[in-house]
C-alpha cells in the first residue's frame, strides 16, 4: 500500500521568485536542507538532513535525481507553461524510491505551489512513523519556504 503527501500553498511572489527558491542550491538549504541540488533532469544529489537529539534523530542523507525540471514562463500570447520539478527521494526502508513534485500555478500577483510526496511504502516496518516524521518535516519546511521567498523578493528590491 501506497500513500501520499500533499499540499496546495499560496506564496504571494511571482512564480520566478518561488523558482528560485526551489531550484537554486543556496536558496533551497535556506528552507530545506544542505544539497548539490542543480536544476537539470538526470542530475544525482543528496540533502543532509542534520541530526535532532532531542527526537533521539541521528540525520541522514536523502539521495536524489532530477526527473523533470522545467521553468515557468510565459509566452508572447500571455499562456503560461512551465513551473515543474519532479525528483526521486530515497531516504531508505518506507521512503526508498518515493518522489516529490512541485508544480507552480500563476494565482493573481502570486504563486500556487501544487506539492507532492509520493510512494511511501506501507508495508515496511516503521513507515507509519516515517509518514509522520515527513508530513511534520515538509509542514515546517514550507513555513521557512514562504520566508524566504519573502527574503528574495526584499533582496531584490534593494538592488533595484
Amino acid at each position: 500500500m501506497s500513500k501520499s503527501i500533499q499540499r496546495e500553498i499560496l506564496i504571494p511572489q511571482p512564480r520566478a521568485e518561488v523558482w528560485q527558491a526551489i531550484t537554486d542550491s543556496a536558496t533551497l538549504a535556506e528552507w530545506m536542507f544542505p544539497n548539490d541540488f542543480e536544476p537539470r533532469v538526470g542530475h544525482h544529489f543528496t540533502f543532509r538532513v542534520p541530526a535532532n537529539p532531542k527526537l533521539n534523530f541521528d540525520g541522514l542523507t536523502v539521495r536524489c535525481e532530477v526527473l523533470e525540471c522545467e521553468p515557468p514562463c510565459t509566452t508572447a500570447s500571455g499562456e503560461h507553461s512551465g513551473g515543474r520539478l519532479v525528483f526521486s527521494w530515497s531516504a531508505g526502508g518506507p521512503v526508498e524510491n518515493t518522489q516529490v513534485s512541485f508544480r507552480l500555478e500563476p494565482d493573481g500577483d502570486g504563486t500556487r505551489i501544487y506539492f507532492e510526496h509520493s510512494g511511501f511504502d506501507f508495508s515496511q516496518p516503521y513507515a507509519d512513523q516515517a509518514f509522520g516524521g515527513a508530513e511534520h518535516g515538509w509542514e515546517r519546511m514550507f513555513k521557512h519556504l514562504a520566508t524566504v521567498v519573502a527574503a528574495l523578493k526584499a533582496a531584490s528590491n534593494r538592488r533595484q
